[in-house]
């Protein structure tokens, strides 16, 4: 039965074995009381990488025990995040989760050629799950954070990875749109003709499990009424479980107006790398924290 809800995962999780948590620069309060809940909840293990003295403050202020973790000691940033990928690479945990350094620091340590978590030719991208308010399901989009300008192989990497989130949250076959200014396809605009590909491409079987249209606008993608007016026929329009963005700007925005001004709740990883990697803002929320490492526990 497909998930509806982010709280619906931690029963999913409930019921498999406990995976393992490496959580880099874990110096701030929204990542330790986030994974503290979640070893309460019962589905992880957590190992926090960072200062032992910042930790154990935190931990006394949101009293916490800091038993429940294994705490691994370092005092810099750069260097707790060069460690945390070391313990994935050396099987000591099963995924990964920023903590109070930023993305460009977190992402070096991850993308790094000799100690990094990449295999050769992989991409590497943001995929968001978000509880949007104002819509009936769960919709799985990007690429928000990572990729500025995706060609048509990153995107059709991204798209392949919305599927599989999707696919993991219980969807049988995905239905995705390919975002685009409009419902035409024009020429002269990259993501009207990239779109127009990707749908060509799922009809020819290239993109598999997943039913896929594009170009569309997002009036269309994510409400049918508006698609009928304008008289498209199409099974994504108006239920969307995926969101493919043509670039950066237009994914980034959505995810900010979506938690700033909607108050929707939603979860964020990284795909492409060994294991998967939690990645949300450092001004995210400890339960935005707590749904991106049941995501990623899920995918683990």
């Amino acid at each position: 039965m497909p998930i509806t809800k982010l709280d619906q995962i931690f029963d999913v999780l409930k019921s498999r074995p406990k995976k393992r948590l490496v959580a880099a620069w874990a110096v701030d309060s929204h990542t330790v009381v986030a994974v503290a809940e979640a070893i309460k909840i019962g589905i992880i293990d957590g190992i926090l990488v960072g200062d032992t003295n910042m930790i154990n403050d935190i931990c006394q202020k949101e009293q916490i025990d800091p038993a429940i973790f294994r705490i691994v000691h370092e005092t810099d940033d750069i260097a707790a995040a060069a460690k945390a990928v070391a313990m994935i690479n050396a099987g000591e945990g099963d995924f990964l989760m920023k903590g109070l350094l930023s993305t460009d620091r977190y992402m070096r340590a991850i993308l790094n050629k000799e100690v990094g978590m990449m295999n050769p030719g992989a991409v590497l991208s943001h995929v968001t799950v978000i509880e949007p308010p104002a819509y009936h399901k769960l919709l799985a989009v990007g690429d928000v954070a990572i990729i500025p300008a995706p060609d048509l192989a990153q995107k059709t990497a991204i798209l392949n990875y919305l599927i599989k989130v999707s696919k993991l949250l219980g969807i049988e076959r995905p239905k995705v749109g390919i975002l685009a200014p409009s419902e035409q396809v024009l020429p002269k605009v990259p993501s009207s003709v990239e779109a127009s590909i990707l749908s060509k491409m799922n009809h020819r079987g290239q993109i598999k499990d997943a039913i896929v249209e594009g170009p569309l606008g997002m009036d269309v993608i994510i409400d049918k009424e508006s698609a009928d007016i304008k008289g498209l026929k199409s099974e994504v329009c108006g239920d969307a479980d995926c969101i493919l963005f043509p670039a950066i700007e237009a994914g980034n925005v959505f995810y900010k107006t979506m938690t700033k001004f909607c108050g929707a709740n939603l979860c964020a990883i990284v795909m492409g790398a060994r294991v998967p990697a939690v990645l949300s803002s450092r001004g995210d929320s400890e339960q935005t924290k707590l749904y991106s490492i049941a995501l990623a526990a899920l995918m683990a």
